[in-house]
């Protein structure tokens, strides 16, 4: 590549990693002799790749990009090359994140439009029809399965629950939103909190969601008996859930310091260094990765990447009980 690296994934199974570049090319990288060997993927793309996914069983890739279309990439044997078909004319700005449904068939997508869509990638020769995959396998490459409009504002991570049933994806207005029975009647919630958006999602298990975005600490999401979602509690920072009083005093002693501050501008050392909210990260998360085996109903540890240099490895172990009878 010679822009930037806008997205990466590794294929566990067969040892292949894809990467995705703002110079509108994609390479799969294939371990050769102790050396990583790339192959160039034609994506035919006018604007930038922003985001990449391989898809369960490993066959097909997923590049979403700013021109508005999602490039759904296979290995051609009979040519010895990856060729891609592209999924144009649905999204109405840039294509920001991509996640597989377990039947490997169904592609949920999530759009600086706000809109959230789930589309079927059914490829003739490539994929075979599953009876597990129900009606998306007679889907046609490309048609629409479902379109969300939940969000108000640009839209970022998405993910599918392990069994498939559920969907979730946040949205840059402190929003989570989680739809089950995605088909015709989908049900849907929205779960909004005060902290700043998120920006990546994780299924821990079928009732629990982890989101990480801009405040720097994992958030943790788990669902009642009814199927209810909410908020419970933070991971990496001792911080409840806070009350509406307490949100009045923050408010307040932020005012204080802002005026504070603004008043003693002339001043060579007028702002104060912010302080650290005593979690490993200090600054946005952007990405959260499962660290288990494919297919497993729960995700005991998972890693984070950060703005700030750093990627944590988190254990889950030692929390179960914290984190209640969901998990």
């Amino acid at each position: 590549h010679d822009q930037i690296v806008s997205g990466i994934d590794w294929s566990s199974t067969s040892n292949k990693i894809v990467t995705v570049s703002h110079d509108r090319n994609s390479y799969v990288w294939s371990l050769e002799g102790g050396e990583w060997v790339p192959t160039l993927v034609i994506l035919r793309l006018n604007r930038a790749a922003l985001c990449v996914q391989w898809s369960p069983k490993e066959n097909k890739f997923a590049v979403g990009s700013g021109a508005k279309t999602v490039c759904i990439c296979y290995y051609e044997q009979e040519n010895n090359w990856w060729v891609s078909k592209l999924i144009r004319k649905r999204h109405e700005s840039s294509v920001t994140s991509v996640a597989w449904h377990p039947n490997n068939i169904l592609l949920a997508t999530t759009s600086t439009d706000g809109k959230c869509r789930v589309f079927s990638t059914f490829i003739k020769g490539v994929d075979t029809k599953d009876s597990k995959a129900g009606s998306s396998a007679e889907s046609k490459f490309g048609e629409q399965i479902l379109q969300l409009d939940l969000s108000y504002s640009w839209a970022f991570g998405v993910k599918w629950s392990p069994s498939g049933n559920t969907l979730a994806y946040v949205g840059h207005s402190s929003m989570i939103y989680f739809v089950d029975d995605v088909g015709p009647s989908p049900l849907a919630q929205s779960v909004a909190f005060r902290d700043l958006p998120l920006r990546d999602v994780l299924f821990i298990s079928e009732k629990m969601v982890i989101g990480v975005g801009y405040d720097s600490n994992p958030m943790v999401f788990a669902a009642d008996d009814t199927g209810i979602w909410s908020f419970t509690r933070y991971i990496g920072e001792k911080k409840a859930a806070s009350s509406g009083s307490s949100y009045s005093s923050q408010f307040s002693e932020a005012f204080g310091k802002f005026y504070g501050q603004s008043k003693a501008a002339t001043a060579n050392d007028a702002s104060e260094s912010s302080k650290s909210r005593g979690g490993v990260h200090d600054n946005c998360i952007n990405s959260i990765v499962p660290l288990s085996k494919a297919g497993s109903p729960k995700v005991m540890r998972f890693s984070t990447s950060g703005l700030d240099g750093k990627i944590a490895i988190w254990d889950l172990e030692n929390m179960q009980e914290e984190l209640g009878h969901q998990f």
